[in-house]
């Protein structure tokens, strides 16, 4: 259905609009200019385009297959020096740190649980090969301090084991082309304190401090580094402790696939784009992340060097070779080459044995549809264990696709031990797409982007499985308690060339909702037009849908989805009611479309959650 469908009965809550400065840059960006222009860049740099609102784009130059290898197994990111929280942790230690309020819970999670353990990333530029058929060039990512760059980082960490992440920002202050030179480091989805929670006018640099953070600090909010605390405890903190008298929470709130990101408002897709991402895997007791585990608990799934991150993001090069990108179309960019782990077609070689493929869809725009196939295109099996990082209750056995969104993940477990030395297979992306607005259809036999060959039996023996029972699901309140929450509507829509929630623009300064700490709410996701696909993502908590409807029909929620989730498709006029919960910490937090060219462009709310001062 492409027309505007009629709207329900009952107007959203007012909210209140954005200031006249960003609405004036978008206005600008959604009229954009007359002609195309190329502005200069310098050799080795990306190019940056503006163009007219509804751009043709050239094709990026034809790359040869399989021509670079992936590592055989990911090296994670190694612990810094040992950390000693009273002198650097939760006080400021030195003027170079950006400004920050101070870690929520702090002294009684490290008190509780010990005291955390520092890691140190690097923003920074880096030379970087896409594939050999194009220049060398740069790339952003994040860079540990005694590490070679790589795309992505990885961090590994374990429920119970607090970390401190300190992000440095060396991006160059000089920097020309497209994206800015400032960060704000999201941990999609950890459940963490707002301070730590990456928010988008957060952002910092050495000489700069975005508009929230410029009252904190000895240095008006600038610094070189800022210091993340990530408690690393379950969702529901606090219930469970009432409830049991200690203990980290609930392990059925467990999360596993995380990744962080830049989250700078206005340029989270060009940030993105260049590179800002990494993975944070988090284990526990059940997902221990050793399978040859000798605990009853342990589900021992494969484990490193088998457990392998994989991150998709769409590309597009200009005519010569080098990362393209239009800053000021509202629509954005939709890549046309497919980077796994920043390499164009690249090849990974396998033992004959079971892995856990790690899947993400880092965007910024394509969606994608994966099947697994060999060299005549004959569909292979997979099972499929987790969704948005949260293992399901149960395996789906015998799958043969999987979908993903921009921002969701899906863990998959692929037995090559079916397979004789030589085998070669393909993941392929068989999800047709022809713009940023939405996906088109499925149709084979599409596009490979990664070649997998079996090349050799594994060193040791195989002692990894997938049982029959994985993580089961939270207790949901009862059908007269979810009639009691509070419902909250909220739309997404594009409006006089702008994408918006509720009819406005996101305002850095005023929440659009404030919600007791504690508390529970059901949320309406509503796409209110049938011409794009937005995939919704909310900060601090995952979710749970209770039901999808297209046109106000209800419609079944895939099995995949029946789990816990952060990012919720709404595909065209869908509406979505998401079960949230907000517990544990409170602050400022962010809901978003992670099409991230409309997050840039506005579509994103602010919601605070607040203390009950009469608890």
């Amino acid at each position: 259905m492409n027309g505007k469908r009629k709207k329900r009965s009952g107007a959203p809550a007012a909210d209140s609009a954005a200031g006249p400065s960003r609405r004036s840059f978008l206005k600008l960006s959604a009229t954009a200019m007359a002609a195309p222009l190329l502005l200069n860049t310098r050799p080795g740099d990306a190019a940056v385009w503006i163009t007219t609102p509804q751009p043709v784009f050239p094709p990026s130059p034809p790359t040869r297959p399989w021509l670079e290898e992936l590592p055989r197994a990911i090296v994670p990111v190694p612990p810094a020096d040992a950390l000693d929280p009273s002198a650097e942790a939760q006080p400021k230690f030195d003027d170079k740190e950006a400004g920050r309020e101070p870690h929520q819970r702090f002294d009684e999670i490290i008190a509780a649980l010990g005291g955390p353990t520092l890691y140190a990333l690097t923003a920074k530029a880096v030379p970087w090969r896409f594939h050999p058929d194009l220049p060398a060039q740069t790339a952003w990512t994040y860079v540990s301090d005694d590490d070679d760059a790589t795309l992505p980082s990885t961090i590994f960490a374990e429920y119970g084991h607090p970390i401190v992440c300190r992000f440095h920002n060396e991006l160059p202050k000089d920097h020309m082309g497209f994206g800015s030179p400032v960060i704000s480091t999201h941990l999609h989805n950890l459940h963490m304190s707002s301070g730590c929670d990456g928010y988008p006018a957060d952002y910092y640099r050495e000489d700069k401090a975005g508009p929230t953070l410029q009252d904190i600090g000895p240095n008006g909010g600038k610094g070189t580094f800022k210091d993340h605390f990530y408690p690393n405890v379950y969702a529901g903190y606090d219930d469970w402790r009432a409830e049991h008298g200690g203990g980290i929470g609930d392990p059925n709130e467990a999360l596993g696939t995380l990744w962080f990101h830049d989250h700078t408002e206005d340029f989270t897709a060009p940030n993105v784009y260049r590179g800002l991402a990494g993975f944070y895997l988090l284990f526990d007791h059940i997902d221990s992340g050793n399978e040859a585990d000798p605990s009853a608990t342990a589900l021992r799934l494969p484990s490193h060097p088998y457990d392998y991150p994989l991150a998709f993001g769409d590309k597009r090069f200009d005519p010569d070779g080098y990362l393209f990108w239009d800053e000021f179309h509202v629509e954005g960019v939709l890549g046309d080459k497919v980077t796994v782990n920043g390499k164009i077609e690249p090849v990974l070689r396998v033992d004959a044995r079971k892995y856990r493929l790690r899947l993400l869809n880092t965007g910024p725009s394509r969606f994608y549809e994966f099947y697994l196939v060999d060299t005549r295109d004959r569909l292979q099996r997979f099972t499929y264990i987790a969704n948005d990082g949260n293992l399901l209750p149960a395996p789906l056995l015998d799958q043969r696709r999987v979908r993903l969104a921009v921002a969701e993940r899906a863990d998959i477990v692929v037995d090559f031990a079916r397979y004789p030395i030589g085998t070669e297979l393909y993941l392929v992306n068989r999800l047709r797409q022809e713009s940023t607005r939405k996906p088109k259809d499925v149709r084979a036999p599409g596009t490979r982007v990664l070649k997998f060959i079996v090349d050799r039996p594994p060193p040791r023996q195989d002692l990894s499985q997938v049982p029959a029972t994985l993580r089961p699901l939270p207790d949901l309140p009862t059908a007269e308690e979810l009639a009691r929450l509070k419902v909250r509507r909220w739309e997404f829509d594009r409006k006089n060339g702008l994408w918006m929630v509720n009819g406005r623009l996101f305002d850095r300064h005023v929440p659009r909702a404030r919600i007791k700490q504690g508390s529970a709410e059901i949320w309406e996701l509503v796409g209110e037009s049938g011409g794009w696909s937005h995939p919704i993502h909310l900060h601090l908590e995952e979710g749970r849908i209770l039901s999808k409807s297209v046109d106000d029909v209800e419609v079944p929620i895939p099995p995949h989805e029946r789990g816990r989730k952060d990012v919720f498709e709404l595909d065209q006029t869908m509406t979505v009611k998401v079960l949230v919960r907000f517990r544990d910490f409170h602050g400022k937090y962010v809901m978003h479309c992670h099409n991230v060219i409309h997050e840039d462009h506005a579509m994103m709310v602010r919601w605070d959650v607040e203390v009950d001062q009469d608890a």
